[in-house]
């Protein structure tokens, strides 16, 4: 794992999810988003608070990327998915399918994993 500076909210979601107790930001008014969050971005509560993120979610879109950013380079090919769990959607690469067997309305698994090229922390689905 990287041994660079800590992203206090974001670092704090991947802990999160990789303890299995993965969680959203949900404001008085039912509009969900994931942290780090000080106001809902939809209409600007400032009442918010910690919803537990469903156990698996459903791809709304993905892409293959075959040429990825040197950050990537190692990791290529890989797909980016979002995937909808409820009232949120969250980005990251699926794992555990050749790229071809990915599509839209999948069911998939949240967890943490490391790219290949520089062994950073990042969103990982598996098809479940």
């Amino acid at each position: 794992m990287s041994d660079g500076p800590r992203d206090d909210g974001f670092d704090d979601l991947l802990d999160a999810i990789a303890d299995g107790e993965g969680f959203y930001i949900e404001c008085e008014n039912g509009h969900g988003s994931l942290p780090p969050r000080l106001s809902c971005p939809q209409c600007g509560s400032q009442e918010l608070g910690k919803q537990g993120l469903p156990e698996s979610g459903e791809i709304s879109t993905y892409t293959v990327v075959t040429v990825p950013t040197p950050q990537f380079d190692e990791d290529a090919p890989y797909v980016t998915a979002v995937v909808d769990f409820g009232p949120v959607s969250v980005t990251g690469q699926v794992r555990g399918r050749e790229p071809d067997d990915i599509e839209t309305g999948q069911v998939v698994g949240i967890d943490v994993g490391e790219t290949v090229t520089r062994d950073e922390r990042l969103i990982v689905f598996e098809p479940r």
